[in-house]
């Protein structure tokens, strides 16, 4: 699935995005490897944001449960931040703006960091940064010339 190109316009309802601060600050913590946090998240209430953190890390299974379980939002936000304009532009039609704009950054889009910071929306600049993080250590292991890709 990773690989390939994903219909984002056949998606079906779509599951609201509201966390408290305190949530977004765990997911943060996950995403930056905190497996206590992940588990936690995913066993009280929030299993879309641990499953986040798999998918996040290229797991096909858990790309796969966000689109299944309403949340293909959270899986555009991903693939936008490996490169995919499709998915980035689905988020804005969306109405996502915040999740296309924290996409473009991943993708070393200053303008979407920008955008963040000039709207207000200071933890989501922050968890864009702790993604980008993410994608870039697994950017770097596959382009390392001393790993044997198959």
């Amino acid at each position: 699935m990773s690989k390939k190109k994903f219909a984002f316009e056949k998606v079906g309802e779509l599951k609201p995005l509201d966390y408290p601060p305190k949530i977004l600050l765990a997911w943060g913590e996950a995403i930056s490897g905190n497996a206590k946090l992940r588990n936690w998240l995913t066993q009280n209430g929030y299993p879309e944001l641990g499953v986040f953190v798999f998918a996040l890390n290229n797991k096909d299974d858990a790309r796969k449960w966000l689109i299944e379980n309403g949340y293909a939002h959270l899986f555009a936000l991903i693939n936008g931040g490996e490169g995919n304009v499709n998915a980035i532009k689905w988020l804005i039609i969306q109405g996502y703006e915040i999740l296309a704009s924290m996409a473009r950054f991943i993708d070393r889009e200053q303008e979407g960091l920008d955008w963040l910071l000039q709207n207000d929306h200071k933890i989501f600049a922050f968890l864009a940064q702790k993604m980008r993080i993410v994608k870039d250590k697994i950017d770097e292991g596959n382009y390392d010339p001393h790993r044997i890709h198959f």
